[in-house]
């Protein structure tokens, strides 16, 4: 495995599996790896010849400088466990590279409306900065295959729309929730969990596979309003629940064929989203 920072540096590996005629595979993270990362690496691994994973934690999309500070951070542990899955290569970019005149000189990428709700509504700018560290990523590593996670769902089709918008070859490959035996969704942001929070946390899974059995389109705003109260009453402090057509978040039409429920909820002082498809039954 080698562990590569400099921008030309990674270009130039890039060129020599071209020349090889290789399949390349990105993987972007910022690090704090989870078994939910380590599946997004095995399943590039199982698609392409030459896997990168990266590990850049982006101030841009961070709208808290707090939460910024207080990201976790394990490059050390990180690179133990890539190297125990052989990744080829690891990019670990300065910030001065990436945003070379600054954050604050940088160009975003925005998409509207559809960055504009739920996550986007209540952490502004976040969605421009996850879309302009991808296309940078993008244009330094021309990756035949890059790989998401379908835990951040909104996120995972704005990157899709944004390799559409802007004309990008690369193919976006959705990788599978990786949820604890008890249901939670494995995030980096779990360690700041107390333990009575810990043993709550589940109860947001288990109120979307509820919604999902008791879908009906004549109760939707009963149901969306209900399900709130519900993990009120748990504790979780709820900043928006819906229930949205999975194809593009708009709303449900009788003729929507898959449904995701998505949600975003306060647990204490940690911030948890979770999101289940489910077909028109």
């Amino acid at each position: 495995m080698n562990v590569i920072s400099d921008i030309e540096q990674i270009r130039a590996q890039v060129k020599q599996w071209r020349g090889k005629q290789n399949t390349i595979a990105l993987v972007p993270t910022m690090g704090h790896l989870h078994a939910g990362h380590l599946s997004l690496i095995t399943l590039a691994q199982s698609r392409t010849q030459r896997v990168i994973v990266t590990i850049f934690i982006n101030p841009l999309q961070f709208n808290d400088a707090e939460d910024l500070a207080h990201y976790p951070r394990s490059l050390t542990a990180d690179l133990k466990q890539l190297q125990k899955l052989n990744v080829d290569v690891v990019f670990t970019p300065q910030e001065t590279d990436i945003y070379p005149y600054g954050i604050e000189q940088c160009p975003r990428i925005h998409i509207p409306k559809l960055s504009e709700e739920f996550c986007g509504r209540y952490r502004p700018g976040h969605f421009a900065g996850v879309c302009t560290i991808v296309a940078k990523l993008f244009n330094i590593v021309t990756p035949d295959i890059a790989v998401f996670g379908k835990k951040d769902y909104q996120q995972l089709l704005l990157i899709k729309r944004m390799a559409q918008e802007l004309n990008y070859t690369v193919e976006i490959i959705a990788g599978d929730t990786i949820r604890e035996p008890d249901g939670l969704a494995l995030s980096s942001r779990n360690i700041h969990l107390s333990q009575k929070h810990r043993a709550v946390a589940p109860k947001l899974y288990q109120t979307l596979q509820e919604i999902s059995q008791d879908f009906a389109f004549d109760r939707l705003d009963q149901l969306e309003a209900s399900s709130q109260q519900a993990l009120s009453q748990f504790g979780f402090k709820c900043e928006y629940l819906a229930i949205r057509d999975a194809k593009d978040l708009s709303p449900i039409k009788k003729n929507t064929k898959m449904f995701v429920v998505l949600t975003a909820a306060w647990l204490g002082s940690t911030r948890l989203i979770d999101n289940l498809l489910f077909p028109q039954s």
